[in-house]
């Protein structure tokens, strides 16, 4: 299983040049990839802005939105921007995709969160339109061309039968949503079987996230950020909040745990922004 990083962009009050310096030492620590979270009714960092930023700063280590809320983003400009992150990355770039839950999103870009299922597929086909190179508008293709082949490499999120259609119809694999391994492992199977059963070749990549924070100086802050973001759903919160990793036995469990259940990758997120949580997760799982 390949391990990566979240980056702190939705953690509030992280500047940018630390999301930055995050990036470069998962790179130099060799995480596999890093990645980042997406809403638009909080103060996080812009997703796509951030993975072009970090496309800059370093060279090898893979990037992914986990996930960009796709409903939310008019399809031409999501299309061109992730088509844009892939060249500038050298093709380092994988769109993970999902339909959302927050009711305040949808509401602060004036979308029907009712209509995020069929918006979902649209977009989906969309996307894969442009980047295959139909002409739009005025008679030219709308995005520069995906570094490898004729698509951006996409992970869908979700946790229902549409997902695992998604999946197999456009998306390079799947991705689970902040679930433990004993919830995220029969989904992966399941997303296994659809895709032999309808003929795609290889396996499918199977993607999850895990929240952690290491040292006792990170504790508190890490805590408050989750209860923050988290705050919506109540006492399930704040089980989130409490749930996280936070020592370095609880890391190296789960990461058996999702081992076990056929992850391919597991990215854990930061719920801090010191730079310095990359280097005592390194030290603890690479």
């Amino acid at each position: 299983m390949k391990i990566g990083v979240g980056l702190p962009n939705p953690v509030p009050g992280t500047r940018g040049p630390a999301i930055l310096e995050f990036a470069r030492r998962a790179e130099q620590r060799g995480f596999h990839g890093v990645a980042t979270i997406d809403r638009v009714a909080y103060p996080n960092h812009d997703t796509l802005a951030t993975l072009a930023a970090v496309a800059g700063a370093t060279s090898r280590i893979q990037l992914l939105s986990n996930v960009l809320l796709a409903p939310l983003y008019p399809p031409p400009l999501l299309a061109k921007s992730a088509a844009s992150i892939d060249q500038l990355s050298g093709g380092r770039f994988t769109l993970g995709v999902a339909p959302g839950g927050r009711a305040d999103d949808f509401a602060v870009v004036g979308r029907d969160m009712q209509r995020r299922g069929r918006e979902m597929d649209e977009a989906l086909g969309y996307l894969h339109r442009a980047w295959r190179g139909e002409l739009f508008g005025d008679g030219k293709p709308i995005c520069p061309p995906p570094t490898n082949g004729d698509r951006v490499p996409v992970l869908i999120g979700g946790g229902s039968d549409a997902a695992v259609r998604r999946t197999v119809e456009w998306g390079a694999g799947w991705t689970a949503g902040g679930i433990p391994p004993a919830m995220a492992g029969p989904f992966m199977q399941q997303v296994r079987v659809a895709w032999e059963q309808a003929g795609r070749a290889g396996e499918p990549r199977l993607a999850a996230l895990a929240y952690f924070a290491l040292g006792d100086d990170a504790a508190a802050d890490s805590r408050a950020y989750l209860n923050d973001y988290y705050a919506f759903l109540g006492p399930y919160g704040e089980q989130i909040a409490e749930g996280a990793l936070r020592s370095p036995a609880a890391i190296r469990d789960s990461v058996a745990a999702f081992t076990d259940v056929g992850c391919t990758e597991l990215y854990l997120d930061a719920t801090t922004s010191s730079p310095d949580q990359v280097d005592r997760l390194a030290d603890v799982v690479l």
